[in-house]
């Protein structure tokens, strides 16, 4: 997948559900980085372990109960190691109970449109008898990996290689190999228990391009990695982002403007627009069409929206971007003003 525009370009049983494993951390990822966004969180903050926590069997980092560290700390213990029991931490931090945070998982997976995804856990173990396990699919995964993406708090922690914990008596060390034997991988995250298989979201960037590969369920270590290489390779291979308007730069001809102190303006876009492509496509499938008023009146904000310009692929549409006014213009004029022509 293309996380700009959401395009696939390869898929096999990309709805199929599968227990994710550890790559339930992912929705657990989202949730803190909306809230670092928006400023409820802080890297800053002190996480202090729990009882439950500190029992977490499988990948761990062997919490202590009372034992408190960092939000960043603990996330980075979350991402680069998978520890559960710094989930665990997490989520009682930030839902008050992993429950709770259960709920938060689900309300968020539905909010994304994630359709083949349920989540039961905070951290994606191997269910207990009676229990389910997490689900989701390689397409939902690859949308939340698109999502995860748009916050770049991700991938300063998914990139890390290794890092000291507890004041250096403990090494982190990424499960996601991607990021130390593929060229531009920076993220994401893997899964894995016996009836998971070998699971992983990785995303890299070359050339101003950034891919998703998801492989979920290889029957053995290291071939998940192999395939997602290979998708991704596939991927920046064949394919290309190009750069089709640039913001800020002028955007079709001058538009007259009426009752101002200028007779015309020159818009330019509102921002960038890229077409993501085969790379053998031919200049001549590629079109601009500007949605244009044939005037408009005074006053005129400084990036008012004045249209709209959509790039064509064979006749489609495939990408548009508001064209904006680069200036103000105050309504008013004079015969000077319309002696002068274009502004």
């Amino acid at each position: 997948m293309e996380p700009t525009t959401g395009q696939v370009i390869f898929e096999s049983n990309d709805h199929a559900p599968w227990p994710t494993a550890s790559l339930a951390k992912m929705m657990l990822m989202l949730i803190v980085v909306e809230k670092l966004n928006d400023g409820s969180l802080k890297l800053t903050d002190k996480v202090t372990t729990s009882i439950k926590a500190a029992k977490m069997g499988g990948s761990q980092v062997y919490l202590k109960e009372g034992e408190t560290f960092s939000l960043d700390d603990m996330m980075k213990a979350v991402v680069v190691h998978s520890a559960n029991d710094a989930s665990v931490a997490m989520a009682e931090y930030v839902g008050g109970s992993t429950d709770a945070f259960v709920q938060m998982m689900n309300q968020q997976a539905a909010a994304l449109g994630l359709k083949d995804t349920h989540y039961y856990s905070v951290h994606g173990l191997p269910p207990a008898p009676g229990e389910q396990p997490d689900v989701s699919s390689a397409y939902d995964l690859a949308l939340l990996a698109r999502a995860l993406l748009k916050y770049p708090q991700t991938l300063q922690w998914a990139s890390i290689d290794t890092a000291p914990f507890r004041n250096g008596t403990f090494e982190l060390r990424n499960t996601n190999h991607l990021i130390r034997t593929y060229a531009g991988c920076d993220g994401l995250k893997t899964g894995f228990y016996d009836k998971s298989g070998f699971n992983v979201v990785a995303t890299a960037h070359r050339n101003g391009l950034r891919l998703i590969a998801v492989v979920l369920g290889s029957p053995r270590k290291d071939e998940n990695f192999d395939q997602a290489a290979d998708l991704l390779s596939s991927g920046f291979a064949n394919w290309q982002m190009d750069e089709v308007a640039k913001q800020g730069v002028q955007a079709g001809p001058a538009v007259p403007v009426t009752g101002g102190t200028a007779d015309a303006i020159r818009p330019v876009w509102g921002a960038d627009l890229s077409l993501f492509i085969k790379r053998e496509t031919p200049d001549s499938a590629i079109k601009l069409v500007y949605d244009m008023p044939e005037s408009v009146s005074a006053p005129i904000a400084t990036g008012q929206k004045l249209g709209t310009g959509t790039v064509m692929l064979n006749g489609k549409p495939a990408g548009s971007a508001d064209i904006v006014a680069p200036v103000a213009i105050a309504a008013g004029g004079s015969m000077v003003h319309r002696f002068m022509g274009l502004f």
